[in-house]
């Protein structure tokens, strides 16, 4: 018989992939000997299993959580459901990565109208007993129901307002006896006239089956979209016994790091509240306390909460982040987990602990999320614009960074308006947020919250994400219906502009301009070291040469992808191409390209002087001819003045450019084998360049010519052989003997099944995986946002094949081209070139393939050279 649930003794910190990562961790400390409330963890299997059972926990499975509950009720020397002394116990999620709020937590499980009693009689305290049923009632019918929370909130404000108090704490025992009664009411109108379960074991199996439905809700797949986990990891089910936080003002709950999550610097950093149990403090329901408070309030638990805290970070070698509960002076810890931090804060902890001989720098480049350098990249305020700014009010600093725009109150306005919606830049404020804003929180540039503190909802997953977070705001008074807030004497409106600084915790009027952050310091010595152990090089994809300074600062070895045709929008330029373009005859053609041949060689040399002798992979000119002609009527009539034609004659030409589906149209080589003139330029330009900064500067330049879209090894000979002749026309003018070198891009799956004849003629293969992925799938980058929503939900695909590689389809087409090309040509050089170059799982990919290198965005190569590092030493066994 399969064994499904492992009590904690039974668990260590290698079961993580079965018990998950709070389980594996409760064991751990169990096996510490610390103080944790008992209990034990239904597996991950067991979530797989409920899936393939169809949404059923199997009888085998029940059998073994009900015998190893009735081991816990002799832990505790209660019983589930006793009517005099309930044992109650949380049900809590724990998948192997830490998703923090996206799955379902329920607490005081075991209560129902009878046994509140007999626990109020019990512990001499009906308001802790009360309390503790309305929380039960409130969590199982939202967590298991799905029954609205808003709908117990609302309740509860207007009993508030009806006391006139500000606080649940301020409720009495009649007043939560009387919200109980109320909520179950909600709960049966809710449920069609169902009453309130009141059998424990029926509470415990719909909690169960919750959390294991939890793995699939919406914000849970967002968020593991989002970090790359897969779906088919499920999640554990962790069942404790309850302990109380919520008993009075020797009681309360708090959640603590051993360092700063978000500046990395040592020392203990928390929050808590008195009388209080851990929803309030995640949720941002009320605003807590600094954990140095605590010493003040209770000295005995704090002494003994720092001596333990130290023992955790010492044992797992990493700043942890924990949950505790005080229940009449004595102290718990309910969970333990490598703690979530912002990226400046993963690099200082990484170095300060190879310094405090706590882990080797193999270690220190593995703890750092390679996604979240990202995060060291983001603007900061001018210095001058914030001197001018106008603060309106200060709060909690929960996520650092800054940033500035539109006021939206729903995660659906910043969605729609946001990063991946119009573009524009908004900052989403909200009273709280939930783990359900998740997409708002993702498309906004910074989160402004009314309630929570360091450790909420909010402050976690900004921190996670690099978003720029001010949480805990308690002066602004919200209006979300309305959709304004007041703060300093302001009132806003959506679309009204403000400035949050998540570092200072200042809240501006206004639009503060912004300005790039600068890096150095831990930053360069955790690049140095990820440099020392990646096999992988790593370029650039730049097309100016502010675009490669700024990536050579980064660490660019050079450029992978030199997109030509960005080089042609300027309007002089513009002007002669579209005279190439309508021209009729090759001579007409040639003259215009002749004016054209300048400014092309004059880029080409300020590009190999900004990378002062590292490598330019230049790609000729690729999309269709379409995209240049004359858009308007003023354009085209001045087109045919400069051309002694007739505007119908404009309109004619380019009405025969039009493409149906142009990006698998005339585009690419194609365009060279129709028109070899462009060829010849584009040839002519690079070598003249690369010869005369060569002699000007002394730089080593052997320019890498690349021929793209192409599909048939006689194509790339066609192209090939006009290049040559032009190349070795212009090295005999010149008196050079530079070298050069000849290949192709790789974004048609016909070249990656003919890799090996291609191989023939390319001396390099780079390959283009934006398009590969196109036409191996079938999508229209361009469109494919507007369904891939609806695959997610149907469990189709977990994530864009065009932000992450597909390496099951896409990457065997690009694992074979590399094997079979390499089978004709040994010493082939192959890289990548499309936006998966800064994807660290892609990256991941291209180091087991043998890539030489990969390419990126320049704000991507320092994530591109992490990654490459991570992935060799994932290969040695580092984790």
């Amino acid at each position: 018989m399969a064994k499904w649930v492992y009590k904690f003794e039974e668990g260590s910190a290698a079961m993580r992939n079965l018990l998950g990562g709070k389980g594996c961790n409760l064991a751990e400390m169990t096996n510490l000997g610390m103080p944790i409330p008992q209990g034990f963890t239904v597996t991950t299997e067991a979530c797989t299993d409920y899936y393939n059972s169809g949404k059923q926990i199997t009888k085998e499975i029940q059998d073994q959580i009900f015998e190893a509950l009735a081991w816990l009720e002799g832990v505790n020397g209660k019983k589930f459901g006793d009517t005099e002394d309930p044992l109650l116990v949380s049900v809590r999620s724990g998948a192997r990565a830490s998703m923090p709020g996206m799955m379902d937590t329920i607490l005081n499980l075991g209560l129902n109208d009878v046994a509140v009693e007999g626990f109020a009689k019990k512990t001499g305290n009906p308001r802790f007993a009360y309390d503790s049923y309305r929380r039960f009632i409130q969590m199982y019918s939202d967590v298991v129901m799905e029954v609205p929370k808003s709908y117990f909130e609302k309740i509860i404000d207007e009993m508030k307002e009806a006391k006139g108090v500000h606080y649940d704490t301020e409720l009495d025992a009649n007043d939560l006896k009387e919200l109980a009664e109320k909520f179950k009411a909600v709960y049966k109108e809710a449920m069609n006239g169902e009453e309130f379960p009141q059998d424990p074991k029926e509470q415990l199996m719909g909690a169960v089956k919750a959390v294991f439905r939890s793995w699939d809700n919406p914000r849970a797949i967002v968020y593991r979209r989002m970090n790359d986990i897969p779906g088919d990891w499920g999640t554990a089910v962790n069942v404790q016994t309850m302990v109380f936080g919520n008993k009075g003002e020797t009681s309360g709950t708090g959640v603590a790091f051993t360092r700063n999550p978000s500046t990395g610097e040592k020392g203990i950093f928390g929050e808590y509240l008195i009388n209080a149990q851990g929803e309030d403090v995640v949720a941002g329901v009320r605003t807590p306390q600094p954990i140095t408070q605590l010493e003040k309030d209770l000295p005995e638990c704090y002494k003994q909460f720092m001596e333990l805290a130290m023992k955790l970070e010492n044992h797992f070698h990493d700043m942890q982040d924990m949950e505790f509960t005080i229940e009449e002076g004595k102290l718990y810890f309910l969970q333990t987990r490598n703690g979530k931090r912002t990226a400046p804060a993963a690099i200082q902890i990484a170095c300060d602990l190879v310094d405090e001989g706590q882990i080797t720098s193999e270690e220190a480049v593995c703890r750092i999320e390679a996604k979240s350098l990202d995060q060291l990249l983001h603007p900061t305020f001018d210095p001058a614009a914030l001197k001018a700014g106008e603060v309106i009010g200060q709060a909690l600093p929960a996520s650092p960074g800054a940033a500035a725009g539109k006021v939206c109150f729903t995660a659906d306005d910043a969605k729609a308006a946001g990063i991946g919606g119009k573009g524009e830049r908004v900052i989403l404020v909200r009273l709280e947020t939930s783990p359900e804003d998740i997409e708002g929180m993702h498309a906004a540039q910074g989160i402004l919250t009314v309630r929570g503190g360091m450790t909420s909802h909010a402050a976690v997953v900004a921190r996670g994400m690099g978003t720029c977070c001010v949480s805990g705001c308690g002066e602004i008074k919200i209006n979300e219906e309305k959709k304004e807030f007041t703060l300093g004497g302001h009132t806003f409106h959506e679309g009204d502009y403000i400035s949050l600084d998540g570092t200072t915790g200042k809240i501006y009027n206004g639009d503060i301009k912004t300005q790039e952050a600068s890096v150095g310091g831990n930053f360069k010595r955790i690049m140095d070291w990820a440099d020392s152990f990646r096999k992988l090089g790593v370029r650039t994809n730049a097309d100016t040469p502010a675009d490669t300074k700024n990536a050579v600062k980064l660490g660019a070895e050079g450029i992978g992808l030199c997109r030509t045709e960005h080089m042609f929008f300027d309007p002089e330029r513009i002007h002669n191409l579209r005279r190439m373009i309508v021209s009729d005859t090759v001579e007409a053609r040639e003259e215009a390209l002749s004016k054209l041949l300048p400014y092309q060689k004059g880029d080409f040399k300020a590009m190999y002087k900004a990378l002062e002798g590292r490598p330019m992979t230049v790609r000729y000119l690729d999309p269709p001819l379409h995209e240049f002609t004359p858009k308007t009527e003023e354009e085209m009539a001045e087109l045919a003045k400069d051309m002694g034609k007739t505007v119908d004659e404009i309109k004619k030409k380019c009405d025969e450019l039009h493409e149906f589906n142009p990006m698998m149209g005339h585009r690419g080589c194609r365009l060279a084998v129709t028109y070899p003139e462009l060829a010849k330029m584009q040839t002519r330009a690079i070598m003249e360049a690369a010869i005369e900064v060569k002699e000007e500067d002394g730089y080593d330049i052997i320019p890498e010519i690349m021929i793209p879209l192409v599909g048939e090894k006689k194509e790339l000979k066609f192209v090939k052989d006009i290049v040559v002749e032009v190349a070795e026309q212009v090295k005999k003018e010149k008196g050079s003997d530079m070298q050069y070198h000849i290949g192709t891009m790789i974004e048609i799956p016909r070249a990656a099944l003919t890799a090996g004849q291609i191989a023939e003629e390319a001396e390099f293969f780079s390959f283009g995986t934006n398009d590969l992925t196109q036409m191996t799938f079938g999508f229209s980058r361009d469109d494919a946002g507007k369904f891939l929503d609806s695959y997610y939900k149907a469990k189709i695909y977990e994530s864009d094949p065009f932000a992450r590689l597909d390496q099951t389809g896409v990457g065997r087409l690009v694992e074979l081209a590399v094997k079979e090309g390499r089978a004709t040509r040994p010493e082939l050089k192959c890289g990548i070139c499309g936006e998966h170059g800064g994807d660290p799982s892609s990256v991941e990919f291209c180091h087991k393939v043998g890539l030489n290198y990969v390419s990126c965005s320049p704000f991507r190569v320092p994530i591109a050279r992490l990654a490459a590092a991570q992935a060799a030493l994932h290969e040695k066994g580092y984790k």
